[in-house]
């Protein structure tokens, strides 16, 4: 078991506590023998962790300085009473690269870590050299996609369904193994990929202080078109390379939207997985890691950091 435990943690880089509005964070991070242009920076997805990218920030670190940090509320990081908006997050990972980075980065993200990645860049342009996308959430869809004449009845059970008193009740019902490797399972298209340690890293902050708070209240809050602003709005004014990964077997967020994305920004690189769901990263992590590295190769480091500078 000491092995094993030494094996995984090695996965996660070294791993320090920060500080943001007086909530307590984690980080990890890697760095390359050699120095690079340009640092990662990874933001996970809801329900995950840093240590969700387990088969990358090692691989990517020996290229790039590469970090990867808990968001408020999930991972390590404390679960406060706070707007959990992708605003607010975005507010967070901006904070973390004045304080740790300081310098133009690669934002990656896997859903609502892809979100807030392309957030980060439409609201601070100085910290972002490109993004890098692995599905994409669109908050404006739902939207699009409901009639306004059922809107209000459509909103209403939405406000009964996610009472803070039901949530809790649904987290403390879902909070067991079994029904956490069974919601985990759908995010992949081969359920093997959810392992032990797997398991693991999304079970152990749902026993945290104040975790179910912390679930309702972001659930709460993803509900509400206030969440986030659009994806394409966004997509359609950030000059940064963008590169999107989509696993063509995502369950949860449909892969159509990535050619509706690709229309919106001509210079965004598409990249579809034919065998993965929703956390290609995870499941497919040798073939990501090594379409992000050539990315950064033929798209972002042919042009020097003092440009990127001074485009923004």
């Amino acid at each position: 078991m000491r092995q094993l435990a030494a094996i995984a943690s090695y996965r996660y880089g070294i791993e320090r506590d920060w500080c943001w509005r007086g909530w307590q964070s984690r980080y990890s991070f890697w760095q390359p023998p050699v120095p690079s242009d340009y640092p990662l920076l990874l933001l996970h997805g809801f329900g995950a962790s840093l240590r969700h990218w387990r088969h990358n920030l090692r691989t990517l670190g020996t290229h790039h300085p590469t970090y990867a940090l808990d968001l408020m509320g999930l991972g390590a990081a404390e679960k406060p009473i706070a707007p959990y908006t992708a605003d607010f997050w975005a507010a967070q990972v901006h904070a973390f690269w004045q304080h740790l980075i300081g310098k133009p980065t690669i934002l990656i993200g896997n859903s609502i870590g892809a979100l807030i990645a392309l957030t980060c860049a439409y609201r601070y342009p100085q910290m972002a050299a490109g993004v890098v996308m692995l599905s994409l959430p669109d908050p404006a869809i739902r939207d699009e996609l409901i009639p306004r004449a059922i809107a209000p009845l459509v909103n209403s059970i939405e406000w009964l369904f996610t009472a803070q008193w039901l949530l809790r009740g649904l987290f403390y019902a879902i909070r067991r193994p079994a029904i956490v490797k069974r919601w985990a399972q759908l995010a992949y298209a081969n359920p093997t990929c959810v392992d032990a340690e797997l398991l693991e890293i999304l079970l152990t902050p749902a026993y945290d202080r104040h975790a179910d708070r912390a679930f309702s209240q972001i659930i709460q809050a993803m509900t509400r078109p206030s969440f986030g602003t659009s994806a394409k709005v966004m997509l359609q004014a950030i000059p940064q390379p963008l590169l999107l990964i989509w696993g063509q077997q995502d369950r949860f967020i449909p892969p159509q939207l990535a050619a509706l994305f690709q229309q919106v920004h001509t210079n965004l690189q598409l990249v579809r997985l034919a065998a993965a769901g929703h956390c290609p990263h995870d499941e497919q992590p040798t073939e990501v890691n090594q379409i992000i590295l050539e990315w950064l190769s033929t798209c972002v480091l042919e042009v020097s950091p003092h440009d990127q500078q001074t485009k923004f």
